[in-house]
């Protein structure tokens, strides 16, 4: 993990938790089909803001921000589904929605700004 990136680091351990929940979900809950979709948008947040850290514009930087809050927001869906559903219990649910929360409010800040500076 970069230590420079403290949002770079909150994304590497939520998508370390998003694995553990895939794995548990499979495991003992023989549940494949939202677990898949939630693994996918969880784990790809890190990865684009990897992809951001690399951008050789502001206009390519503040996309793939745009980009990771949207995953966010998707996260955020499959994890309540997978409680309404009672595959995740609540306190596993609330725990890993406020992580998913907090780095969607600090992608949005992020990304209000890189369009602000943009006009």
């Amino acid at each position: 993990m970069k230590k420079d990136n403290p949002t770079y680091d909150k994304a590497c351990k939520f998508a370390i938790r998003i694995v553990k929940a895939y794995q548990y979900l499979c495991n003992e809950k023989k549940e494949y089909t939202l677990s898949k979709q939630m693994l996918r948008s969880g784990t790809s947040i890190g990865a684009n803001i990897a992809e951001a850290n690399g951008a050789i514009s502001n206009a390519e930087f503040s996309n793939k921000i745009s980009i990771e809050y949207k995953e966010c927001l998707e996260t955020e869906y499959w994890l309540s589904l997978l409680k309404d559903t009672d595959y995740l219990d609540e306190k596993i649910f609330k725990s890993m929605h406020e992580d998913a929360d907090e780095i969607g409010k600090i992608l949005f800040a992020i990304l209000k700004k890189t369009r602000i500076n943009k006009k």
